[in-house]
């Protein structure tokens, strides 16, 4: 993701590239940003979060949940706002997570893609309107080397169709289903895993009801959609002081 936002900032008319980080091990440490393509940016990469963020506006942090933390707290004390695309968060950095939006702005989104959010506006509608004799089932497949099971976007999707029904996702929830599993809740909400080769991202929400069944699909053929999403999310910040927001505010949804 690092490459493709470069690219995406470089490419765009009002946002510029300030800073790269990268973790102390990367062999792109002390490189300049854009070595890759051939170019040069004057911009070097680098691990330290001060030294990164100096001259920065916004972060836009795809790392893993306990390097999104780490960065939280040096944007707080810099004053950067922050465009978090990490999954695999927990409840408790979540928790923190708004807490330290009280301080900065910040977007907090499973899924940049503007794609994938027009789709859970759409599950939404759907949700409040096939609300009694439907089955709703959400599968999800993913890369190989993808570590969190089900994926942020996914766990979106509950969340969107769960608070349409008035549910609580955490209580109706299915992820495993192996052996004599009995017959279907009907109040819950399925879960289905797939990892494998190169699968950027798919997502299908079915509801199944009796006679007829309704699926609602995203597929991603590659990631240029969630930095281009990042960036719209970061010039959203642009005129906020603090607070936080997901891509349903960014994409005026509410």
């Amino acid at each position: 993701m690092g490459h493709m936002l470069i690219e995406a900032v470089r490419a765009s008319n009002d946002c510029l590239l300030a800073g790269a980080l990268d973790i102390p091990a990367s062999t792109a440490i002390n490189s300049d940003a854009t070595a890759y393509l051939g170019q040069t940016s004057g911009i070097l990469v680098t691990a330290d979060l001060l030294a990164g963020l100096a001259q920065s506006q916004v972060l836009i942090d795809f790392t893993r949940p306990e390097g999104t933390m780490a960065h939280l707290q040096a944007c707080r004390k810099l004053g950067v706002k922050v465009v978090i695309g990490t999954t695999g968060l927990e409840e408790s950095h979540k928790a923190e997570i708004a807490e330290i939006a009280k301080d900065i702005a910040i977007v907090l989104s499973p899924n940049m893609s503007i794609g994938v959010n027009v789709t859970l506006k759409l599950l939404e509608m759907a949700a409040k309107s096939l609300h009694d004799g439907y089955d709703i089932e959400i599968i999800e497949a993913h890369h190989k080397r993808k570590v969190d099971a089900p994926s942020g976007t996914a766990l979106k999707m509950g969340e969107v169709i769960a608070d349409a029904l008035g549910r609580d996702l955490k209580e109706c929830a299915v992820y495993e289903r192996y052996g004599v599993t009995g017959a279907r809740d009907p109040s819950s909400i399925g879960f289905a895993t797939v990892r494998g080769g190169d699968i950027v991202g798919d997502h299908t929400v079915m509801f199944a009801g009796l006679g007829e069944r309704i699926e609602i699909s995203h597929k991603a053929s590659s990631r240029d959609h969630y930095a281009k999403g990042s960036l719209l999310a970061a010039q959203f910040l642009a005129d906020k002081p603090n607070g936080l927001y997901d891509m349903f505010d960014v994409l005026g949804f509410r």
